[in-house]
């Protein structure tokens, strides 16, 4: 791999990293209520994607600049889309608005039944799994 390669899979990196962090704020401010816990989660979401609170903020207040943008590995993909499921079940008050958007992405990420993955997330969240633990779950069912 030369030099160009890493720069490049290091750009690929940050655009879907900032996707993520666009979806997360869609997700968020879908019930039209962006509460303290959902904002917390968000703040340590980006700064595992390194993603810092200006960038944050620049992507809340135009989020045209940034493009859908899905990770390659299955595993990052499942990994972000459980966090979206996380992030719609944060504040234990589930809106009709973010089960829809949920559905939306659920189906922009590729999985065929959206609604049994949420609910399968959901309850793992529920019970404390992680997204790997989540994981393993789903694919004993299905093949993600």
């Amino acid at each position: 791999m030369n030099f160009s390669d890493i720069i490049g899979l290091f750009k690929e990196s940050k655009t879907v990293s900032r996707s993520h962090m666009k979806n997360l704020l869609e997700m968020a401010m879908a019930d039209r209520h962006f509460d303290d816990t959902e904002y917390e989660l968000l703040k340590k979401l980006a700064k595992k994607y390194k993603v810092s609170e200006k960038e944050l903020e620049a992507i809340k207040e135009d989020p045209s600049n940034v493009e859908f943008e899905l990770p390659k590995k299955k595993e990052e993909k499942f990994e972000q889309f459980y966090e979206l499921v996380h992030m719609m079940t944060i504040d234990d008050d589930i809106d009709r608005s973010e089960v829809s958007l949920c559905k939306i992405f659920a189906t922009k990420f590729g999985y065929e039944n959206g609604e049994e993955m949420i609910n399968i997330i959901t309850e793992n969240i529920k019970n404390g799994l992680d997204w790997k633990d989540s994981m393993d779950r789903v694919t004993m069912y299905k093949e993600i």
